[in-house]
């Protein structure tokens, strides 16, 4: 499904991604933990094709697809879809208008019909109970005046509404409670499926107690230094990740 090749971006005149290496089949759950700067959040960027992180060398696709030639438009109407760490608000827009406009646009773009304002509205409230967003809630603009934890279930809400391809979760657990945490296990779990990857990026191993990684990597100094099965995540959070400084150098 998703294939990174020797993926390398420099930033600032620092280079972030160092010829990283990563491969998520279909139908897997990989994680992604590791120090803070090691690049994480500069790879999950990259993948979803944000504005002034492009590769000086490398390659990502998905499904045999080249994205580094695609706007992050494309990349979202292939079914690229990235949860943010931090999701801004649009004060002003309706969000149920501007989710709606946005599905019916990866839609249209992939050549399947627009859902109606009836078939939406009967989906989206069926997902917002899910992720625990009062319908008070959701006659505000987009995200504004939500704390952290609502923007986080409102992220786990347009997961559930646009059902992508390849979801890419960069620290959804940041500031999230323990019933939130459970909130997005669920969701994440009711899209598994054979034809759906995910790539979950966490420090910490109790996101993973509710979202069950089929393998687990490291990144430290911008590549991949070590793999390993489920078990990986309470071995680095009993012991660091200096034992695997020595492999990043």
């Amino acid at each position: 499904m998703l294939n990174i090749n020797n993926l390398t971006v420099t930033l600032g005149g620092n280079k972030i991604l160092n010829g990283l290496d990563l491969s998520v089949p279909a139908g897997e759950v990989h994680a992604i933990m590791g120090p803070n700067g090691s690049g994480k959040s500069t790879l999950s960027y990259t993948i979803a094709g944000r504005d002034g992180y492009e590769p000086s060398e490398g390659d990502i696709t998905l499904d045999g697809e080249s994205l580094l030639e695609m706007g992050p438009d494309e990349r979202a109407a292939k079914g690229v879809f990235l949860s943010f760490q931090s999701p801004p608000a649009i004060p002003g827009v309706a969000t149920m208008n501007f989710l709606r406009t946005a599905l019916n646009a990866q839609r249209k773009a992939r050549g399947e019909e627009e859902m109606s304002s009836a078939e939406f509205l009967k989906v989206f409230r069926e997902h917002a109970k899910t992720v625990g967003l009062s319908p008070e809630k959701l006659k505000r603009p987009f995200n504004d005046g939500y704390s952290g934890g609502e923007k986080k279930r409102m992220e786990m809400l347009q997961m559930a509404l646009f059902e992508p391809r390849f979801c890419i979760m960069d620290e959804t657990d940041s500031g999230l409670d323990i019933d939130a945490l459970r909130m997005v296990g669920e969701v994440v779990n009711s899209l598994r499926g054979p034809d759906r990857g995910f790539l979950v990026i966490t420090h910490y191993q109790r996101l993973l107690d509710y979202v069950k990684p089929d393998r687990i990597h490291v990144l430290a100094g911008g590549r991949i230094v070590h793999s390993g099965g489920p078990e990986l995540a309470k071995e680095l959070e009993e012991s660091g990740y200096e034992q695997f400084a020595s492999e990043a150098a």
